[in-house]
This record gives C-alpha cells, sequence and structure tokens, in this order.
C-alpha cells in the first residue's frame, strides 16, 4: 500500500505541474536521479494569503506548512536570530502554500484546484 499511495501522490503531482506549469506559481520540481514521495505539494507566490483565502472560499482546503522559519521559533530565540538574519528562508516562510495531495485525490478534484488557480490569477472573486 505504501508504494502504490506514493506511485498516486507522484501521479497527482505531475498533474498539478502540468496544469500550472504556466501560472505564476513557483512549483517543486524533481532533482535528476531523485525520487519525491510529495508528501506536501508546495507552492510559493508572493500573494500566498491571497491565493489561500480564495481558495478557501471555493471549498479547497490549503496548508500553511512551517509558517515561522526555525530561526524565530520560541525554542530557538536564545540564540539570538533576528528576522533578517535569514531572508531565504523567511521568504519560504512568507510565499509557501501547500495545495491538497493525497493519494485518494481525483482528477476532478486536482482539476478544480488547478482551475482555481487560475480563476485567482485573473482575479476573479
Amino acid at each position: 500500500m505504501f508504494s502504490e499511495g506514493n506511485a498516486r501522490r507522484r501521479h497527482w503531482a505531475e498533474m498539478y505541474r502540468t496544469l500550472l506549469r504556466d501560472t505564476s506559481l513557483q512549483l517543486p520540481s524533481e532533482q535528476a536521479g531523485a525520487f519525491h514521495v510529495y508528501h506536501q505539494f508546495v507552492v510559493r507566490t508572493g500573494r500566498r494569503d491571497s491565493l489561500a483565502d480564495f481558495l478557501r472560499r471555493r471549498g479547497i482546503e490549503v496548508g500553511l506548512h512551517y509558517p515561522v522559519p526555525l530561526h524565530l521559533q520560541p525554542a530557538f530565540l536564545y540564540l539570538g536570530y533576528r528576522p533578517g538574519d535569514f531572508p531565504v528562508a523567511e521568504a519560504c516562510a512568507r510565499e509557501c502554500l501547500s495545495l491538497p495531495l493525497f493519494p485518494h485525490l481525483t482528477e476532478a478534484q486536482i482539476a478544480w484546484v488547478c482551475e482555481s488557480v487560475r480563476a485567482w490569477e485573473k482575479g476573479w472573486e
């Protein structure tokens, strides 16, 4: 079951990449020789909160995994890092959004997410 589930996640990730390739979203990619299981399908956009709100209004749940970078987590405050010390990590925390991805999605659900992303880009409400 584990490898079947991973194969389905990989299939849905490829469908996302195909249907969203000409959007403004920065999509995850797979390095040559690597095997990604797509536990999450994380995209990046400078308007993350706007997209998240839009998708939720259309009944699409999204995730904001790791919205606070590690160096700003309360457990690590004793290290003395401040906002601006790791600008790439902070940008990722502001821009990353996880689209729905689990083995039992359907093509219609993936298509709806992608159609909704395109509607958001066009400024539809």
